[in-house]
C-alpha cells in the first residue's frame, strides 16, 4: 500500500511551480492516535506530503523519465499546528535541476498563514554513480500518482505530459 499525503492540485507550471492541497480530516486514522484528546496532523506527514508535490513536479520535468527519490530533507522549519478541519497548501518550487538531482524550496500554508518551509533534495536514481541496479519500471511515478496530475483541470494544464 503507497499513501498519498496530497488530495489534488491547485496550480501546476511543468518544471517550475506547483501548489498541492491536503484537507486535513478526522477521518484519518493516525490522527486519532497522535496526541489523543489533541489530535494535530504529524510534522513527518506534512513533509512527505511536500516531497510528493514537489517530487511529481521533478519528474514531471523530464517527463517521468527518471526515477525520483528523495535525498535529503535540507530544511524543516514548522511555525504552526495543523488540525483537523485545516486545508494545507503544499507550494513546492524548483531551484535547480540537473542530470544528478533537482533542489526545492517549499512553504506549507494554511490560508494566509505559514504553516513551515521545507526545502528539499532529490536524486534521479537511474544516474546513480554507484553501480546500483534498480527495476527498469518506473515504481516511483504509479498510476496513482500521476492520476493526481490529470484531476489538475486549471490554466498551463495542457502542456503536462503524462
Amino acid at each position: 500500500m503507497r499513501w498519498i499525503w496530497l488530495d489534488r492540485f491547485e496550480e501546476f507550471v511543468p518544471g517550475r511551480r506547483a501548489v498541492g492541497i491536503k484537507n486535513v480530516s478526522l477521518a484519518e486514522e493516525h490522527l486519532h492516535d497522535h496526541f489523543p484528546g489533541f489530535p494535530v496532523q504529524p510534522a513527518s506527514l506534512m513533509i512527505e506530503g511536500m516531497a510528493q508535490t514537489a517530487g511529481i513536479l521533478v519528474g514531471q520535468a523530464r517527463n517521468f523519465s527518471e526515477k525520483v527519490i528523495l535525498a535529503k530533507v535540507k530544511q524543516a522549519v514548522f511555525y504552526r499546528l495543523v488540525r483537523p478541519g485545516d486545508q494545507i497548501r503544499y507550494i513546492a518550487e524548483v531551484e535547480q535541476i540537473s542530470d544528478a538531482g533537482a533542489m526545492t524550496r517549499g512553504e506549507i500554508r494554511c490560508g494566509d498563514e505559514l504553516v513551515a518551509e521545507v526545502d528539499l533534495v532529490f536524486s534521479h536514481i537511474d544516474q546513480n554513480v554507484s553501480g546500483l541496479e534498480f527495476p527498469q519500471e518506473n515504481f516511483v511515478f504509479t498510476e496513482q500518482f500521476k492520476a493526481l496530475l490529470q484531476t489538475y483541470t486549471g490554466a498551463g494544464a495542457e502542456g503536462i505530459k503524462l
